[in-house]
C-alpha cells in the first residue's frame, strides 16, 4: 500500500499517515511525487506493469498499461514527465519516457536494436485459462521458424515465489525466449499465488501449495494439450524455487511430462523449516511451526511423502550457498530418485546461492539443462 504523511524537518512524522491505495486491489511499487501533491506510481498488473496517479482523498486512476516490465522510475523537476527502463519478453530493457496524455511510454534508446534485428523472436501470446472460481493468465512463446502444420515439443515453466509472476519482461536467468529458441513451444503460466491479479489470487496459495495452484497448472496443461501443434509425447516442465517445489510435487502427482527439471526446490517441508534462513516465511505459509496447530499443512503437500509414486526422469540443480532452500533438499531428492532407480542427475554449484549469477556458471547451467531436456524431449518440429 502507498501512504502519505506530513513530516517535520528532521524526518519524524507530524501527522497520521493517510492510505492512498486502499481502493486499488494491486500492490504499489516505485513512486514519484509531483509539485502539485499528486503521486505517480508503478503497479504490477495482469502480467505487466501499469502507471497510476493518486492524490489524497481520491481513488487512484490508471495512466497507462499494462505494458512491459518497468523499473528505475524517476521524474523531472515537475514530476509530470517520467523516465524509466522498459523491457519485454522479447527485448532487453531500454530507457523510456512517459508523458501524460501521450499513450504508452516512448522508447528513447535502442541499444539492442541491431542485434535483435538479426533474431527471430516472436512476441509472446497471452492466453486465459478458466480455473476454479478464477481465470489464469498464461504466456505462450513459439519457437523461431514456427510452422503451425507441424508438431512441436512443449516446455512448461513454473515461476518461483510463489508470490511472483511471469511478467512481459526480460530476464538474464530464466529467459523463456532462450528456451523457445532451442525449438520448443514454451508456456509460462501465472497460477494461484501469482502477483498482479488481485490480493485474493495471491493469498490463495498460502497453506495450499499443492492444492489450487497445482490444479490451476494442470488446467493450463489441459488447455495446451488441445492445441493442434503440441506434441503430447514430448512435454517437459521446469521451475526454480517455488517452481522447483512444484516440479517435486509434479513428480508425485502426474506422469504427463517426459522429464522434470527442478532448481533449488523444497522436497521435505519439515527439514526445510529447520534449515532455512527465512523461518518466518514457512510459518506464514503454513500457519505456524511443524509442531503447531497446522502440522497437517507441512505433511499434506510435502513432495517427499509421495516418493512411492515417483517415475519421471529428473534433473536436480542445487547450490551450496542457498540458505533460502538449503542444498540438503536437493540431496534428499536425488538420493530418493537414485534408490528408486529413476534416471536422475544432480548438478551442484558450490559458489552460488539461490540463483546462478556468475556468467560461466550460467553458461554451464544452460548447457546442462538443454542437454538433459533434449535427451527426453527432443527439440524441433516433426
Amino acid at each position: 500500500e502507498l501512504f502519505m504523511a506530513p513530516c517535520r524537518a528532521d524526518g519524524t512524522l507530524a501527522g497520521k499517515p493517510v492510505e492512498l491505495t486502499k481502493s486499488l486491489d494491486r500492490s504499489a511499487d516505485a513512486f514519484v511525487p509531483t509539485q502539485k501533491g499528486e503521486i505517480l506510481f508503478q503497479v504490477e498488473e495482469n502480467a505487466g506493469n501499469s502507471l497510476y496517479s493518486v492524490t489524497p482523498g481520491k481513488d487512484p486512476s490508471r495512466l497507462c498499461g499494462p505494458v512491459g516490465m518497468l523499473s528505475s522510475l524517476c521524474g523531472d523537476s515537475s514530476g509530470r514527465v517520467l523516465a524509466m527502463t522498459e523491457a519485454r519478453m522479447n527485448r532487453p530493457a531500454e530507457v523510456a519516457v512517459y508523458e501524460p496524455g501521450k499513450g504508452e511510454p516512448r522508447l528513447l534508446t535502442g541499444h539492442n536494436s541491431k542485434a535483435l534485428a538479426t533474431l527471430d523472436l516472436p512476441r509472446p501470446e497471452s492466453m486465459s485459462v478458466p480455473v476454479e472460481g478464477a481465470s489464469m493468465q498464461m504466456w505462450l512463446l513459439k519457437p523461431p521458424g514456427f510452422d503451425l502444420s507441424k508438431k512441436w515439443p512443449l516446455v512448461y515453466l513454473v515461476h518461483g515465489g510463489p508470490q511472483g509472476a511471469w511478467e512481459d519482461g526480460w530476464s538474464w536467468r530464466w529467459n523463456p525466449s532462450l528456451w523457445a529458441a532451442r525449438g520448443y513451444v514454451v508456456a509460462c503460466p501465472n497460477p494461484r499465488g501469482s502477483t498482479g491479479f488481485g490480493q485474493k489470487f495471491v493469498d490463495d496459495i498460502s497453506g495450499d501449495w499443492g492444492g489450487k495452484c497445482y490444479r490451476d497448472l494442470m488446467a493450463g496443461m489441459d488447455a495446451l494439450e488441445k492445441l493442434p501443434f503440441i506434441d503430447k509425447d514430448r512435454m517437459a516442465s521446469a521451475g526454480a524455487s517455488f517452481g522447483g517445489y512444484m516440479m517435486n510435487w509434479f513428480q508425485g502427482n502426474t506422469t504427463r511430462f517426459k522429464t522434470l527439471i527442478t532448481h533449488c526446490g523444497v522436497f521435505n517441508f519439515e527439514s526445510m523449516y529447520a534449515t532455512t534462513e527465512e523461518i518466518w516465511f514457512d510459518e506464514w505459509e503454513h500457519g505456524g511451526p511443524p509442531w503447531g496447530p497446522n502440522r497437517q499443512s507441512y505433511e499434506k503437500h510435502s513432495p517427499h511423502k509421495l516418493a512411492a509414486n515417483f517415475k519421471t526422469p529428473m534433473l536436480i540443480i542445487h547450490n551450496d550457498l542457498d540458505f533460502r532452500v538449503p542444498v540438503s533438499e536437493g540431496h534428499q531428492l536425488f538420493t530418493t530418485l537414485q534408490r528408486l532407480g529413476i534416471p536422475s542427475k544432480f548438478i551442484n554449484f558450490p559458489d552460488e546461492g539461490h540463483w546462478v549469477l556468475k556468467p560461466r556458471n550460467s553458461e554451464y547451467w544452460h548447457r546442462e539443462v538443454f542437454t538433459w531436456l533434449a535427451r527426453f524431449a527432443a527439440p524441433g518440429a516433426r
